[in-house]
């Protein structure tokens, strides 16, 4: 084994070299080590500065309003295209015709369609009329009726009082005559008695015999003369029930009219209903054939072209942006990212195309780039697999520059928490998320 605790003739002896002695008193190897302590003592104070972390996302320029953002007008009904008011690039304000189209569907064709409509409207609006006349009509039938039945029954009433009446006297006749036979019978036999004792002459016992028989005659008339008082009562009464049996069959002839006739009616405001729904539709359809820009906008592209072409119902026509728009970033950050991200946060936007040099950590130090606020943030995952975050201008800033197009690129930078320099170093090489990040007006907002 090396003895390498022992003093080494040659380490001891290099410096007797004249090239060894010269290399080692250079004056450039002092100023070296001098940057280089000096290189390290500034990397180590890098390394304590301050560095903020951020959220860094792409996207695209937008606007803040969905009635702010390009449009495609669409064709409500099918049709041919007949003429062109419009062509790219022109200024349109909203109710401008862009294109007239004709009909191609053959129920349609009528050109007096809206006329002949209207003409069936009004004449079921008079049959409406008539049934509704006849089913007056028919009340006032019926209320006659009623009345009538009233009229006849209380005639009937009368009658059968009458009969009762009668009744009642030709039995007190009957009694009376009964009361006869007995005094008649009474005086023939005192008669024949006190002819046989030699009162009464034989004519008297005549005389009352003639009498006794006049009165059972007579008995039997009275008789009869009851049991037609009695037979009237009968008839009376059952002419009642004939009166009621008849106005009503009447009435109820007269109802059964009365219910058609409202049916009829009914059935009648429904087709006028229908008809009136039709009306309008063809008029509201007569008024689609031109189609219109519904606000303020230059046309950027016609999707269709030529003249007698045929398109569906909800072709595409051409294509708006609207004139007026508030401006906007819509931006994506990584589902990780997405709890670190907050309404109302401030965040730094750059654009392509415009000058810029950006220092993430350092965002006060970056030039180019301009201020924005989190107003919306996507609760759902896009289609290339991040979120949306919808980021409009800060009032408290620099405006944003009127050059720039809708659609065109944009960079975002959501600021979070200062860390140092060596943290943020550390983090990212072990592949760290950002620290958890809560805004402090959302704190105060909550309690308050």
């Amino acid at each position: 084994m090396l003895n390498i605790s022992k003093k080494n003739p040659i380490t001891e002896n290099i410096e007797q070299f004249s090239s060894v002695r010269n290399l080692t008193h250079r004056p450039h190897y002092k100023i070296l080590n001098r940057i280089i302590l000096g290189v390290t003592i500034m990397v180590l104070i890098i390394f304590f500065l301050p560095w903020t972390q951020n959220i860094s996302g792409s996207g695209a320029v937008t606007t803040l309003k969905p009635d702010q953002r390009p449009q495609t007008i669409h064709s409500a009904i099918a049709g041919r295209i007949e003429k062109w008011y419009v062509k790219e690039g022109d200024y349109v304000k909203k109710g401008d015709t862009i294109l007239f189209i004709s009909e191609i569907k053959e129920e349609y064709f009528d050109p007096n369609l809206v006329n002949n409509t209207k003409s069936q409207v009004d004449a079921k609006k008079m049959a409406v009329q008539s049934y509704g006349s006849k089913v007056n009509t028919l009340s006032t039938q019926i209320a006659a009726i009623e009345n009538e039945k009233d009229l006849k029954l209380q005639q009937a009433k009368n009658k059968i009082r009458q009969s009762l009446l009668k009744v009642k006297s030709d039995s007190m006749d009957l009694e009376a005559v009964k009361t006869q036979i007995k005094i008649a019978n009474t005086q023939f036999n005192r008669s024949v008695t006190l002819n046989k004792e030699g009162l009464k002459p034989l004519t008297d016992v005549e005389e009352k015999r003639l009498k006794l028989q006049e009165v059972e005659a007579k008995i039997i008339t009275q008789e009869n003369k009851l049991l037609a008082s009695r037979n009237e009562l009968i008839n009376a009464k059952v002419e009642v029930n004939r009166i009621s049996a008849e106005y009503a069959e009447k009435a109820s002839k007269a109802k059964s009219d009365q219910y058609t006739a409202l049916s009829s009616q009914y059935d009648t405001e429904a087709q006028v209903n229908k008809l009136q729904n039709q009306y309008v539709n063809y008029q509201i359809r007569n008024g689609l054939y031109y189609i219109k820009a519904p606000q303020n906008g230059y046309v950027n592209r016609a999707l269709q072209s030529g003249i007698g072409e045929t398109i569906k119902e909800g072709t595409q026509i051409v294509s708006i942006m609207p004139a007026k728009y508030d401006i906007a970033v819509e931006t994506f950050v990584s589902p990780t990212d997405l709890p670190l991200v907050h309404k109302g946060e401030k965040v730094r936007v750059w654009f392509d195309g415009w000058p810029t040099i950006v220092f993430s950590g350092w965002p006060n130090m970056s030039y180019g780039t301009f201020g924005g606020k989190i107003v919306a943030v996507e609760n759902f995952i896009s289609a290339n697999g991040k979120f949306r975050v919808l980021i409009a201008p800060d009032e408290n800033e620099a405006p944003w520059p009127k050059q720039i197009s809708i659609g065109s690129g944009a960079q975002t930078l959501a600021l979070l928490d200062n860390v140092p320099v060596w943290f943020e170093l550390w983090r990212t090489l072990n592949g760290f998320p950002p620290n958890y990040y809560q805004p402090q007006n959302k704190d105060t907002a909550e309690k308050k």
